[in-house]
């Protein structure tokens, strides 16, 4: 990425185009050369490393009940594609081992930015698990680690001092800015409405809004020059960003 440009990072891959969170669409989110990629990690009952954002299947595939309850073996037997369209029928739950096989193998040089989603389930063990399954390999880009959960991040910087972490909220906006002050964090992922209400009143630190998909809401962050931006249309956002910030 050309330096000084607002990064792009594809939100669950390109969740406004393929159905989110599946190879499709982190696949989507490397063919429209996004400069990062978002996405989500939950533990199975056979505590495994799931991508998906939601805590349940319900909505994303054509199952029902928790992650938590479910085995990898069971997971893999859903389909994650149909419900977004059927061209996508036959799409799978990935594991954070398959997505990061895929970046090897794409030769990605971005940012991976992984979700603890961890603020409504405790997975008591995840931030180890993930720091194994991102420690015992040689990527060749850079990860950043967020959540909403607080206690996550302690817990994910006790184990990866030397990582990147940044707090997400919609308007949290002190808790989150305790946590800098503990160099905890080095950046803040809120709410692109925050954002839009606090323009005359940002801090200095890494900011990547989450979600900006108008246009208006591109321009408004590519004009401020912001650290990125998270959106479910990395390539309508690539191609603003180049209007306005050239690169």
């Amino acid at each position: 990425m050309t330096e000084n440009l607002t990064e792009v990072i594809a939100h669950r891959g390109s969740k406004g185009t393929r159905p989110e969170n599946t190879i499709a669409a982190f696949q989507e989110a490397i063919d429209a050369r996004s400069d990062g990629i978002e996405t989500d990690v939950h533990l199975s009952a056979d505590r495994q490393l799931i991508i998906m954002h939601d805590e349940k299947v319900n909505r994303t595939t054509n199952g029902t009940g928790l992650i938590v309850q479910k085995t990898l073996a069971e997971l893999k037997e859903l389909d994650a594609g149909y419900k977004f369209s059927p061209a996508y029928k036959g799409e799978r739950v990935p594991t954070l081992d398959e997505l990061l096989d895929l970046l090897i193998t794409e030769k990605f040089h971005g940012v991976l930015n992984i979700e603890l989603k961890t603020n409504k389930i405790s997975y008591v063990g995840i931030e180890e698990l993930v720091t194994e399954t991102i420690q015992k390999r040689d990527l060749p880009f850079k990860v950043i680690y967020s959540s909403f959960n607080g206690e996550s991040i302690r817990k994910m910087h006790e184990l990866n001092p030397d990582s990147e972490y940044a707090k997400l909220f919609k308007t949290a906006y002190k808790n989150a800015m305790l946590m800098k002050k503990s160099k905890l964090i080095q950046g803040i992922h809120p709410s692109v409405k925050w954002v839009k209400r606090h323009k005359y009143l940002l801090p200095n630190v890494l900011i990547r809004p989450w979600t900006v998909n108008a246009e208006s809401d591109m321009v408004f962050c590519f004009n401020r020059r912001m650290t990125g931006i998270i959106t479910d249309y990395p390539r309508k956002a690539m191609t603003i960003r180049k209007e306005i910030q050239g690169g």
